[in-house]
């Protein structure tokens, strides 16, 4: 096998799609265009769902790229050998033009021509067939072609060989994904890939889609049937280089040794230096997007926050100043920077925020482990309580999954589901209040309000045309018979031309006297049908969407104006700075 570096890799996947008529289109952001499902880009094929749904790219039929994507469900798995929150993608694709034939043999030829993987070291699996699609033989048939022996190829079920679809609806089929064999001896008579044994390390995985999953449940073929692909960069170069880990690549490694030099520390800390080397990559890449995150208490913001106070307490952990998480971040810029160009523009904002919230952290940090260790010496039956733990949240910001990992090493186990009562309980009364408020801040029920409470609708779909950012959510809403005060993320100040455009955007809708519609539906059709909402609130089951016409569609609980004619004319009185990265316009109608 060839040994690469991840620079090499990349360079030579993107040059040999390229040189196969293949686009070589750039990388998109970590926060996905208007899918309020995910946080984050999580998959290569993700940016792409349009075009895989029929949309026409405009670079063409055949695309190749290296997308950066964040997964954050196991985030508790991070220090192990291949778990990481950020990592690249590998991906081509072919919107309606080849298929089964040369996706295989695409595949074939880059990994045993250009990574000279040996063809007795490859084995593949293919989709073994059901009621609703038959046994993948063309699949089977392509790889014995090209030089894959009979026993290395394997037919499974769909739970290993099918992909999609991304929600309940849309483009899905069945796929080969491609394994190196190791020196593992099988670990039973029927020993394949769909095994946990370690003898088969999955490299590449080759979608094709050729069906649309109805409402119904049924599979109908596609007018225009895609090819997906899937290679992980970091997991592809561990593999190359006889690693045992994706931590010994040339990415991470840098990092490792700064943390084992600046520690004093050896290998019986690698565990916590690898959290540390993952956690802060990741932050670097959510700070540096091109979209712009920075730590919150929401969202995107949430995550980025837990990512670099985890990254704290681990650097305590090796007896390192939280200081040691931006030279760290400063590395990966100077490592990343010239293929993600966003980094060594942004490199200023990384250095702030990561700086600005560990200090933040720092400040409450001490004083919440001394109150941890206190509270560990009068609990009972070795159990943290809901209200003792959300006080820990409460009062010294820390997350709740912080207290898990505290608990966990102690010994003790955390009352989860009395911290989210506890927390319930908060919220409700921070919403409710004296004025009794509803849910989206209006003071009354009135008709003024109602009115004013439909223009926010149609203030925060203007912003997002306005300002060119579908990622502006609603982070705060006050309402009075008198005005509107709507906050949103965004991080500057809102030019005079643009507040006038973003008048007009309004005025033009309250002219258009556009009915306001009302449905109840289930919180996932909400989904589906792109109503937006801040998806992390708890809301319930069934939840109520207000459309207005092709101009807004968020889940809300009202109340509201029938028609938009009813609104008046709509004037911006103020817009200013609310808090770090968040905006605030006050309004009237008139």
């Amino acid at each position: 096998m060839k040994k690469l570096d991840t620079k090499q890799l990349r360079k030579a996947y993107l040059d040999f799609f390229a040189e196969r008529g293949h686009a070589v289109i750039a990388s998109a952001s970590l926060i996905p265009d208007n899918d309020p499902t995910v946080l984050f880009t999580t998959a290569g094929m993700h940016p792409l769902v349009p075009y895989l749904s029929g949309q026409d790219h405009p670079a063409g039929k055949r695309l190749c790229d290296v997308q950066k994507c964040v997964r954050t469900g196991d985030i508790e798995s991070v220090g192990d050998a291949t778990h990481c929150t950020f990592f690249e993608m590998l991906g081509n694709w072919s919107l309606g033009d080849y298929f089964k034939q040369e996706s295989i043999a695409f595949s074939f030829e880059f990994l045993t021509k250009v990574l000279e993987i040996p063809v007795e070291r490859l084995a593949v699996s293919v989709f073994s067939g059901d009621e609703d699609c038959a046994r993948d033989e063309e699949s089977a048939k392509r790889w014995i072609s090209l030089g894959i022996a009979k026993e290395n190829v394997f037919y499974l079920p769909k739970k290993n060989n099918w992909w999609g679809p991304a929600g309940m609806t849309g483009p899905c089929g069945p796929d080969t994904e491609i394994f190196v064999i190791t020196d593992k001896e099988k670990c039973c008579e029927e020993c394949s890939p769909a095994c946990d044994c370690g003898r088969y390390v999955e490299i590449w995985n080759n979608v094709f889609m050729e069906f649309n999953k109805t409402a119904e449940g049924k599979f109908l073929p596609l007018a225009r049937k895609n090819v997906d692909t899937g290679m992980g960069l970091e997991r592809t170069v561990a593999m190359l280089n006889g690693y045992e880990s994706v931590y010994e690549t040339d990415v991470f490694r840098p990092v490792i040794d700064l943390l084992k030099q600046k520690s004093g520390k050896g290998e019986d800390f690698i565990r916590p230096m690898r959290i540390i080397a993952d956690h802060v990559r990741t932050a670097t890449f959510m700070l540096g997007d091109e979209k712009g995150v920075t730590p919150s208490n929401v969202d995107q913001g949430y995550i980025l926050r837990r990512l670099i106070r985890r990254a704290v307490r681990f650097a305590r952990i090796l007896d390192l100043d939280s200081s040691i998480l931006n030279e760290i971040s400063a590395l990966y810029v100077s490592l990343y920077g010239e293929f993600y160009p966003e980094l060594a523009a942004n490199k200023n904002k990384i250095a702030d925020e990561l700086a600005k919230e560990t200090d933040r952290f720092q400040k409450t940090l001490a004083t919440g482990l001394k109150e941890f260790e206190k509270l560990l010496g009068y609990i009972q039956n070795n159990r943290i309580s809901g209200k003792a733990a959300f006080r820990l949240y409460d009062t010294f910001g820390f997350p709740i999954e912080m207290t898990e990992e505290l608990a966990s090493d102690a010994g003790v186990t955390v009352d989860t589901e009395g911290f989210a009562r506890a927390y319930k309980e908060h919220q409700e009364k921070s919403h409710a209040g004296a004025e009794q408020k509803f849910k989206g801040g209006l003071a009354d029920n009135s008709e003024a309000t109602s009115r004013l409470h439909t223009a926010t609708h149609l203030l925060n779909a203007a912003l997002k045309k306005v300002l060119n950012d579908p990622n502006i959510q609603q982070k705060g809403s006050n309402i009075t018979a008198e005005r509107l005060r709507f906050d949103f993320n965004f991080p500057r100040p809102l030019t005079k031309e643009e507040i006038e455009e973003v008048e007009k955007e309004v005025n033009d809708a309250i002219q258009a006297a556009i009915p306001v519609v009302c449905e109840e539906m289930s919180l996932e059709n909400a989904r589906k049908k792109g109503a937006v909402g801040v998806f992390g609130d708890r809301y319930d089951a069934s939840v109520k969407v207000y459309t207005i016409g092709d101009r807004s569609m968020e889940i809300c609980g009202g109340p509201h104006a029938s028609n938009t004619s009813e609104l008046g004319k709509f004037t911006v009185v103020k817009e200013q700075s609310s808090s770090s990265g968040v905006r605030r316009i006050k309004a009237v109608l008139g």
